[in-house]
């Protein structure tokens, strides 16, 4: 595109016994709560590389989140909005037309800490010749949509969000519409334990990965075979 595009990173403040409750039936509350933070922060750390405004919808109180400091510091100099509406789907189309500058918006959540800039830049660069670009995540879901226009997104308000077939659906969607839409690499993120386990191997000197370790060597748990 002419112009860098928005990265809108869509996070919910890591609260002990709200984030991440698949993860935390394995490994308690506190322990998934600020492995949701070391996955915001790894991946606001990625964002950040890329130079690109930065838009950060949140919702949540980050007082009462793990890291909520921390996160609040990397925060800093981006906007950051709140989230709005009474769907997941609807605060998603409002973070899209709250965030658009004109040049395209890329939108992530913060459960792919694996993600890197060359993942983010391929999305970017599928703006130039499409309208939309999407990566589905290996749970059947999605981790990024990219659209050059806000309007697109408008499509997630006939979306069933949280399914296996989330990520087809929401392409079907797009295509319905008439966009044009590219395809960027799958990547997994992150709901329960194996995930995390799986992901942490990706990153091994992440602070992702040293609370995944750090809660395996507490709670004496790993991967069964």
């Amino acid at each position: 595109m002419s112009a860098a595009p928005t990265v809108l990173v869509v996070a919910k403040a890591p609260v002990p016994g709200q984030a991440k409750t698949r993860l935390a039936a394995a490994i308690g509350d506190e322990a998934a709560a600020r492995i949701a933070a070391a996955s915001l922060l790894d991946t606001l750390e990625v964002v950040n590389g890329l130079g690109w405004p930065v838009v950060i919808a949140m919702t949540g109180d980050l007082d009462q989140a793990a890291r909520g400091g921390d996160i609040a510091s990397a925060c800093a100099g981006h906007r950051v909005i709140a989230q709005r509406g009474d769907s997941f789907a609807s605060r998603l189309i409002a973070a899209h037309h709250d965030a658009d500058s004109g040049h395209g918006v890329i939108q992530i959540g913060m459960d792919t800490p694996q993600v890197t800039t060359t993942d983010l830049e391929a999305a970017a660069t599928a703006l130039d010749s499409h309208d939309a670009a999407l990566g589905l995540a290996e749970d059947g879901g999605w981790w990024v949509l990219a659209v050059r226009r806000p309007d697109w997104s408008s499509c997630l308000s006939a979306v069933p969000m949280s399914r296996p077939d989330t990520g087809v659906r929401t392409e079907e969607a797009l295509l319905g519409e008439g966009a044009r839409v590219a395809a960027v690499p799958v990547l997994a993120d992150v709901d329960r334990w194996e995930d995390a386990h799986a992901v942490a191997s990706l990153i091994p000197h992440s602070r992702f990965a040293a609370e995944v370790a750090h809660a395996a060597d507490r709670e004496q748990i790993g991967i069964q075979p």
